[in-house]
């Protein structure tokens, strides 16, 4: 067994400053072109300390909605830094945060972050880490508190020095001739086939070595380290991307040398579950993601109502298209591309596809959805002819169920899809204009403004609850 580099995950509540701390240590600018300021995945980075000592960070979401993210950046972790504004304190993701840490035991150092604003307060974070129950160093603890600024990097040679004590009181070794103990923090599939991000704790990982996976064996054909330039090995207490995978390994799996066995399953939130068929009460969706994690991320906090008829990871795709006309549903892409035939097709084939870079606005859209959705329903109609009249079209309907009335507000569909909302001008019954009609009369419906109905489409009049 060596010493080997720490592996330090980063933690903290939404713009507390976790990425522009690792900026500042990396003399990057990730954080300024994260989609909504905000970091959505995981990420991993080496640095080296004073040109002598590596170490791997890992930086974690902040968001809510990446709490299995931020699960497994604990698990993996030798030590974890949690970033508190000096200027919010202790906040929920905070909170979760500590949960997880104290919960695997894991060392941690407070980086009180921020301390170059005029209204930041270093004891805000004290005051509030110790409701939290956290015994900080000079408070009768041995959990250290740092002060830095990534905007002046003050404090930032400190914490590093920190954490490479704590590196050296922990004895942090791995053995690169020992059996392999790798952990995948991020997955997806892109030209190259399918790939895993991953981190290895203990033996070294080769390009051509054969390794067990969720049950699978692969042999990896290609390593890429946290720069994405190819490598032919990686030692322990390094990150590095794999190539070679027949399937996408599940985010939080464990990798080990065929033959050499199991070494500590660490269990992989399940895949998102979809369901292939929803209710005329719920809206279902096809979602698509850039990776593994933002895709769980998303299926694990949909708003009420909202169902996953399926999903993909990857860029959207004609088939996704296909697919998704066929069950009458939307596309919702988190960080996905459409290619213009693929949007072409989409347009030809009346399926929306819905492109986000930020996962709450995507989250937002869909409880907007909900809420339009939350109708009563007074009557509904099948559409069984169309006919012309006056350069627009007319609706020949027959009443399902319920009442139509004129002048009502109606949802036209095709199957579960909505096709657009409208209210009916003109309502006529043999002929004979008539206010209302009921269930099993055929009547004639002119929509304003005029959709593009056919026929087996259906007429829904509603009234908001």
């Amino acid at each position: 067994m060596k010493l080997r580099p720490p592996i330090v995950t980063v933690l903290g509540h939404v713009d507390h400053g976790k990425t522009s701390l690792l900026d500042r240590v990396r003399n990057t600018s990730v954080a300024s072109s994260e989609a909504g300021g905000i970091t959505q995945r995981i990420g991993a980075s080496v640095v080296k300390v004073r040109d002598k000592e590596d170490i791997t960070f890992i930086d974690t979401p902040g968001h809510a909605a990446f709490s299995y993210m931020r699960m497994r950046g604990v698990k993996v972790a030798d030590i974890c830094i949690l970033v508190v504004s000096a200027t919010d304190g202790v906040m929920p993701q905070t909170r979760e945060a500590l949960e997880y840490i104290q919960k695997e035991k894991i060392p941690f150092i407070v980086a009180a972050s921020k301390i170059d604003l005029p209204t930041a307060d270093v004891e805000i974070v004290k005051r509030g880490l110790e409701k939290e129950s956290v015994l900080l160093e000079g408070s009768g603890g041995d959990v250290p508190i740092v002060p830095i600024s990534s905007k002046t990097g003050q404090g930032i040679d400190d914490l590093l020095d920190m954490i490479l004590l704590l590196s050296e009181i922990n004895e942090i070794k791995g053995d690169p001739d020992g059996n392999l103990d790798c952990f995948v923090f991020e997955s997806g599939k892109d030209k190259r086939g399918c790939f895993a991000s991953v981190v290895v704790r203990n033996g070294t990982l080769s390009v051509g070595d054969e390794v067990v996976c969720d049950g699978s064996t692969s042999k990896i054909r290609g390593i890429f380290d946290d720069k994405l330039k190819g490598v032919s090995k990686i030692l322990p207490g390094y990150p590095g991307q794999l190539i070679g995978f027949d399937r996408i390994p599940a985010v939080g799996s464990k990798i080990w040398r065929k033959g050499e066995g199991e070494v500590g399953h660490l269990p992989a939130q399940p895949m998102t579950k979809t369901t292939g068929k929803f209710s005329k009460d719920e809206i279902g969706i096809f979602i698509k993601a850039k990776n593994a994690g933002a895709l769980e991320a998303i299926t694990a906090n949909l708003p009420a109502g909202v169902v996953v008829v399926d999903s993909g990871i990857g860029d959207v795709t004609e088939s996704d298209v296909l697919l998704s006309k066929s069950m009458g549903i939307d596309i919702y892409a988190f960080e996905s591309k459409a290619h213009s035939d693929v949007i072409k097709l989409a347009e030809a084939e009346g399926v929306r596809v819905n492109m986000y870079d930020v996962v709450y606005e995507l989250f937002e859209d869909l409880r907007l959805k909900v809420q339009k959705k939350q109708v009563s329903e007074a009557g509904r109609a099948e559409i069984i002819a169309v006919f012309p009249f006056d350069d627009k079209q007319v609706a020949g309907c027959r009443v399902i169920s319920g009442k139509i009335s004129r002048n009502d507000d109606v949802i036209v569909a095709r199957g579960a899809l909505e096709i657009g909302r409208a209210k009916i001008s003109s309502l006529k019954r043999n002929k004979n204009d008539v206010n209302e009609v009921h269930q099993g009369e055929e009547f004639g419906a002119l929509l304003t403004p005029q959709l593009d109905f056919t026929i087996g489409d259906s007429i829904i009049s509603i009234k908001k609850q």
